[in-house]
């Protein structure tokens, strides 16, 4: 079997096991598709001194697309609290910098990363943020909001289809909004500027 048809079945295997240990903190029961990470992927900052925070990337392929893309992934920080997906973050991404955390937390676990040396220009967020407390994903938003460079942009996916805001985004301009159906399930990636 050909290696990449075998890691996309390891990869569904993973996310499967752990949304049903812990559907609230697992948002899908597969990866992204290719389609869904190349829509967030385009959404790179164009300055090339700043950094991409990638929030629940899960097992990396939203990450692959990134780098597909052209970040390079010492540029790449990435907060995954599942432990098991962390380390296959790892162990796939040796050159980008993987936190085991909670994004609820990325304002304290930026700061020990970057130590005041470095901008962030874009958020790519597969949080499941519907399923988050509003005033949780307020609170996020606002954590979001701080981080981002003046220009920079938040890019999230949902499986909710509609059209309105997300939580959290009202302090944001809206750039673009659209559905990516070749996804299971479809998902909106909605891109908001800060």
């Amino acid at each position: 079997m050909p290696k990449r048809i075998l890691a996309t079945l390891n990869d569904t295997s993973v996310f499967l096991q752990e949304w049903l240990t812990n559907p609230r903190r697992t948002g899908a029961i597969v990866p992204s598709s290719k389609k869904l990470a190349a829509a967030m992927a385009r959404w790179l900052p164009t300055e090339a001194n700043e950094y991409v925070l990638e929030l629940g990337p899960g097992t990396g392929a939203v990450t692959q697309a990134l780098i597909g893309r052209g970040l390079h992934p010492q540029r790449l920080i990435a907060i995954e609290k599942n432990p098991k997906m962390a380390g296959i973050l790892r162990d796939r991404f040796p050159r980008a910098h993987i936190i085991t955390g909670d994004a609820r937390h990325l304002d304290r676990l930026l700061q020990e990363q970057l130590n005041g040396h470095g901008t962030v220009g874009a958020v790519i967020s597969s949080l499941p943020l519907r399923n988050f407390p509003a005033d949780v994903a307020e609170e996020l938003a606002g954590k979001i909001r701080a981080i981002l460079s003046p220009k920079g942009k938040w890019v999230q996916y949902t499986y909710h289809l509609g059209k309105e805001r997300l939580k959290g985004a009202a302090h944001f301009r809206l750039l673009t909004s659209n559905v990516v159906w070749l996804n299971l399930p479809p998902a909106r990636v909605s891109v908001y500027q800060k």
